[in-house]
């Protein structure tokens, strides 16, 4: 297995270039407008009320068809790179301080624009959800350096974040994550990774992979599904699932394992060759980075904070196609899955 490190190797793509749509300024402005809308007259309710969300997804249908385009094209056949990234969106100004604990502590009307705009372009691709146990219940949530944390291997750490499916283990996984840049760090160094079996499957071994369909693997839950006690994991599940010429991806490079040495071996062969296929951007206000969960995973490389408030700082929102599918785990009409 190749060892962490190998990601800092890692330069800004250009492999991306085709994955990518660039707003010009006046898309911007009309995005910035509907944002405005929603705030203006639904700001007083909380982020997560049906009726702020009704207002989200219909507001989501004026988004210029440039963007719209891009994420209909995406939702249906998806990218080889297993990313989209779009660039040029609004961003609230003046921005308040980077969070210290990983949560902004005042409305979301405070960074209104932001928020609507990725809660709109996240609901083009599906129903935006979130999960009880990780950040509140947010449905827009902060990603930021958090003091003491930088070695954890989650969202407030600071140095690298292996690669991995966002919450895998979790029956109600997301099938598209948003990662969207208020404020770049420091040097401008770090990189938000990503890696498709898209990109990979035509160079896997055959023997390789059908032993990464077979249910040989486990993935520990996130410290923030079980509260930082007893270790828990999922049941035992196949990495590579569906059509064989195009199947699904579940893995985690950190917190999954196999009791099986073929696993084992399967494991670091996929993540060795994942390496060689990896995409990096490092991220600018005005960014939004959509990983297709289903397919591609992701990490970060790491970087220096200074928690002087001007620290990296990015937004978080998932989306599922199948919203129904859930329904078992939320309370009626919430877009909140109940704690594991």
């Amino acid at each position: 297995m190749k060892h962490a490190a190998d990601f800092h190797a890692i330069d800004p793509s250009d492999d991306l270039a085709t994955d990518t749509v660039e707003l010009a300024p006046g898309e911007a402005k009309e995005i910035e407008i509907l944002a405005r809308r929603i705030s203006d007259c639904l700001g007083h309710l909380p982020l997560h009320h049906p009726d702020l969300i009704e207002a989200v997804e219909v507001e989501a249908g004026r988004l210029p068809a440039a963007v719209a385009g891009a994420l209909a094209r995406y939702r249906e056949h998806g990218t080889g790179s297993g990313v989209l990234l779009l660039k040029g969106l609004p961003v609230d100004e003046p921005l308040p301080p980077t969070p210290e604990n990983g949560a902004h502590p005042g409305a979301w009307t405070d960074l209104a624009i932001s928020t609507v705009t990725e809660l709109m372009v996240m609901s083009r691709l599906g129903a935006v959800i979130a999960y009880a146990d990780e950040k509140a219940g947010r449905l827009v949530q902060d990603v930021c350096p958090v003091r003491g944390a930088e070695t954890r291997q989650e969202n407030t750490g600071s140095r690298l974040l292996e690669l991995h499916t966002e919450d895998g283990f979790h029956p109600h996984k997301p099938a598209f994550i948003g990662l969207s840049c208020l404020r770049q760090d420091h040097e401008g160094s770090a990189l938000t990774v990503a890696g498709s079996i898209r990109a990979v499957l035509p160079v896997l071994p055959a023997e390789t992979v059908e032993v990464l369909r077979r249910p040989l693997f486990r993935i520990r839950l996130s410290s923030s599904f079980t509260g930082g006690g007893v270790s828990r994991y999922s049941p035992l599940i196949p990495v590579l699932s569906g059509p064989r010429d195009d199947p699904e991806m579940c893995v985690d490079f950190h917190a999954m394992e196999s009791f099986d040495e073929r696993g084992t071996r399967a494991l670091n062969l996929l993540r060795d060759h994942l390496l060689q296929a990896l995409i990096g951007v490092a991220m600018e206000p005005g960014d939004l980075l959509i990983v297709d969960n289903r397919v591609a995973v992701h990490g970060r490389t790491g970087f220096v904070p200074r928690h002087d408030g001007r620290d990296r700082w990015l937004r978080r929102c998932f989306a599922v196609t199948d919203i129904r599918a859930s329904r078992g785990s939320r309370p009626p009409g919430s877009r909140v899955h109940e704690p594991l």
